[in-house]
């Protein structure tokens, strides 16, 4: 099989071994300080005959797959109608497809009605990765978010009112050692009333190309947490978390600097042991070297 990806190329890492097939090109908001994902693109709809064609080629070396990722950042921003011809040739083309997945963006959700949601899921688009990175306001506005708590917990109950699984992202870091406080207590906030369905949290890495932005936007002079400080965050975090459904967590991206995994809240306090072995350097971290995103 040899698709023509127009690279750079991300993708959750939970779909590592499923499908991808770009329906758009890069991000359509594109702001957000923290992130440098696609900053060398510009975001572009592509045409239904040439995401055809990536779906025809494919499907002749996968005839049987079962899950596929629209990418880039920004594949629930494109008209329903054309998502909706997407999702048909996937279900025509694979019959043993069981699920379509994308990124989200709050501006995405907040202009998608909840019957378009629910017919976007009939056909198949059932999960949607959504990065929170930080329910916090002063966070949101240091960041570029393009969004409040507010508006992001009315747009995740959007989602699950549709019907539709979303699998949020939270970045420990994000309000350096400044602001640790209200960026764990605002996310606390809005885990608290926004139902999702997985959560996973990530560490603060800031690429190069992107830090002298992230440190103007951010205001005032930015100093990056260590690992106990985010183990400290991540305990605050979890010790908060009593979520209006249960919560299937993960911190095992490359990113963290210890993995955990469990449900919430019902392992709680399993987690928040193996956290506190970590700061009594009791259980070991994730070397440096190891890390990335």
């Amino acid at each position: 099989m040899h698709l023509l990806y127009d690279q750079p190329l991300f993708r959750p890492p939970s779909e590592a071994d499923n499908l991808i097939i770009q329906a758009t090109l890069g991000c359509s908001f594109n702001q957000c300080s923290f992130c440098a994902m696609y900053r060398s693109k510009h975001y572009v709809e592509r045409p239904l005959a040439d995401v055809f064609a990536d779906i025809r080629t494919v499907a002749a070396y996968l005839p049987d797959a079962q899950r596929v990722f629209l990418a880039d950042g920004d594949a629930l921003a494109l008209p329903t109608e054309h998502l909706l011809a997407i999702l048909r040739e996937l279900a025509a083309t694979f019959p043993r497809l069981t699920r379509v997945s994308c990124y989200a963006t709050p501006g995405n959700l907040q202009r998608k009605s909840a019957d378009e949601l629910a017919l976007l899921r009939e056909h198949k688009l059932t999960l949607l990765y959504f990065g929170i990175e930080s329910g916090s306001d002063l966070i949101l506005k240091k960041i570029t978010k393009g969004a409040t708590q507010q508006r992001m917990a009315e747009v995740l109950h959007k989602a699950h009112t549709s019907g539709m699984k979303v699998s949020a992202t939270v970045i420990l870091g994000l309000g350096g050692t400044q602001h640790s406080d209200e960026h764990i207590a605002g996310t606390i906030a809005l885990l608290n009333s926004a139902p999702v369905t997985y959560l996973s949290t990530l560490q603060l890495f800031l690429d190069e190309s992107i830090t002298e932005e992230f440190q103007r936007k951010h205001g005032e002079p930015f100093e990056m947490p260590d690992d106990l400080a985010i183990l400290k965050e991540q305990e605050r975090l979890i010790s908060g978390i009593n979520p209006p459904q249960p919560v299937i967590f993960r911190s095992n991206h490359a990113s963290n600097a210890l993995a955990l995994a469990g449900n919430l809240p019902k392992d709680k306090d399993k987690l928040l042991l193996q956290l506190r072995e970590a700061m009594a350097g009791h259980r070991p971290l994730r070397p440096y070297y190891m890390r990335g995103l």
